[in-house]
């Protein structure tokens, strides 16, 4: 089913409910519109840390370099020489320019036939396809780039592994990305090493490279996160749609209730050709499922380069009690810290 909108302006998220055919998520794995033009060129390194520019190395020569299937021993005998691995695995903390990195490999790559998408992506391909039509459908692909590799549904992790075993069989290569939360138990090897063993054989095609840094979006922010009152998102609302742009505005509770009913591989054409986001009685969540959903979208928003403006709670904060520092620390600062850049004064 195509994309259809009930009209071509909007005042309220809760308005859209889009639906996504396989044809539309096989078409949508790109890179965002913000890495776009990414380049290896255009990637800048943080001096501090020598992993950065050594990740950016290995990547421009991975992506330049011909896919080959490092080959088992037959009979005590090498088939053919070891060659380069088919995979990369890049592992570090969030802010520290993992996806600028994977969208230049494919900007960079020569292959016709290439893919780019989040974890989520590619699992609601496989939903929407079956798993032997989204082989078929992936096959021949030069290069497969992963951003945000999940670790949390071992049902989903295990169909994705068996898919990308599939892939490089036949020739594809793959790089994927990872987040380590900072501070975590085993910073720079928990991440890895839980992908490493959920791929099990897999585990051979893939060189495993952890980027140390900061995260950038603090780093280079200068201004200060804001909340604002309700006249002001009003007067900020209504300024967006006085110069002909679209702006939405969105009690928080209704958009939490309204991302239940809708796939989240299809967020993104929630927000398409919004210029705003406004958010309504913002609070402190305390319903997980609601939390991960609105990092999801949240994600999304972030691709987009989607300023936010909220009143109430300050988003950054809305991630309560043992929330922030339970089993999905990683996803809820990795949402603070896109959340802090979106709503910078």
């Amino acid at each position: 089913e195509s994309l259809i909108f009930m009209s071509t302006t909007v005042t309220a998220l809760v308005e859209r409910s889009p639906k996504l055919s396989a044809a539309d998520i096989l078409a949508s794995l790109v890179p965002p519109p913000q890495f776009a033009q990414a380049s290896f060129d255009s990637y800048i390194p943080d001096d501090e840390y020598a992993s950065q520019a050594q990740a950016r190395d290995m990547l421009r020569t991975f992506s330049s370099a011909p896919a080959v299937v490092k080959q088992a021993k037959l009979f005590g005998r090498k088939a053919v020489v070891e060659q380069s691995l088919p995979g990369v695995y890049l592992d570090g903390g969030f802010g520290v320019g993992k996806t600028h990195l994977l969208a230049s490999a494919w900007n960079a790559s020569a292959s016709r036939k290439k893919f780019f998408g989040t974890f989520l992506q590619y699992t609601s391909l496989v939903g929407a396809l079956g798993y032997q039509q989204a082989v078929e459908a992936m096959s021949g692909a030069g290069l497969i780039c992963i951003d945000e590799f999940e670790l949390d549904d071992p049902g989903d992790t295990m169909v994705m592994t068996r898919l990308l075993g599939e892939l490089i069989s036949r020739g594809t290569k793959v790089a994927a990305t990872s987040n380590t939360p900072p501070h975590a138990l085993g910073e720079g090897r928990f991440a890895a090493a839980d992908f490493l063993r959920e791929i099990h054989a897999m585990a051979s095609n893939f060189e495993t490279l952890r980027i140390d840094g900061t995260d950038y979006r603090k780093r280079t922010a200068t201004g200060t996160e804001i909340v604002v009152s309700d006249k002001e998102l009003a007067r900020d609302v209504d300024a967006v749609r006085g110069n002909g742009g679209q702006a939405t505005s969105d009690s928080f509770d209704g958009l939490l209730a309204h991302l239940a009913t809708v796939h989240p591989s299809v967020y993104v054409r929630m927000i398409a050709d919004i210029s705003l986001i406004g958010l309504t009685d913002v609070h402190v969540l305390d319903n997980q499922t609601d939390a991960l959903r609105f990092v999801a979208f949240i994600d999304r928003v972030y691709d987009g380069q989607i300023p936010v403006r909220a009143t109430g709670v300050a988003l950054s904060e809305i991630f309560g009690g043992d929330m922030i520092n339970g089993g999905y620390r990683k996803k809820y600062l990795r949402c603070v810290s896109r959340l802090i850049a979106l709503t910078i004064s």
